[in-house]
């Protein structure tokens, strides 16, 4: 299986990825970013579908829809969502049914949302973690793959308590995609309700 990662930021993820041997095929980024720039001293194909607006106005099926195409050019079977900024519509969904992964930095379905973190701490929990999951069409959806635990200590605040479950998360992650890739863990495909 060849595999499509999917960026926005720093590139952690795509780095334990690499260290692990996942057979990347392309990185593309939706923003100039540090991960594009590591994919390429890595060897790996890097691209750029810059994201051209950020407001209501932003085609989010037509860039869904461009992202697939790019990504099906380098004959891609699986994506990975390794911290992409831009929620991703049925185009793409249509493309790669049941083939996107995603990491969420909470036990879904607990705390859903780009603030998830934060409404950990705010809800007073004593306990959460990282979830890798298929993407479902709408956000944080789609069958749970793999979840590690990271209890919340007293003195957590939300950078402390986000750098431990990114800590869990990369290797979980990793596991997670290798497992399929070798056949030890069958994909679930989304309930229509959830793509």
């Amino acid at each position: 299986m060849r595999v499509g990662v999917l960026v926005s930021g720093s590139g952690t993820i795509l780095d334990t990825f690499l260290a692990d041997g996942v057979p990347v095929a392309v990185v593309v980024s939706d923003r100039d970013c540090a991960a594009i720039g590591k994919a390429r001293r890595a060897g790996v194909p890097a691209e750029l579908v810059r994201r051209d607006r950020f407001d209501r106005s932003f085609d989010r099926d037509a860039y869904s829809a461009g992202l697939a195409l790019r990504l099906q050019a380098h004959d891609v079977d699986l994506v990975a969502m390794a911290g992409f900024g831009t929620i991703l519509s049925r185009p793409m969904h249509d493309a790669f049914p049941g083939r996107i992964l995603n990491t969420h930095p909470a036990l879904l379905p607990a705390f859903k949302g780009w603030h998830a973190v934060r409404d950990a701490l705010a809800a007073g929990a004593t306990e959460t973690g990282c979830t890798v999951h298929v993407a479902g069409l709408e956000v944080d959806t789609g069958p749970i793959l793999a979840q590690a635990r990271v209890p919340v200590r007293p003195d957590d605040d939300e950078a402390t308590l986000h750098e431990r479950i990114k800590a869990v998360e990369r290797p979980l992650y990793s596991r997670t995609l290798r497992a399929i890739l070798d056949g030890s863990l069958p994909l679930s495909a989304p309930t229509s309700q959830e793509t």
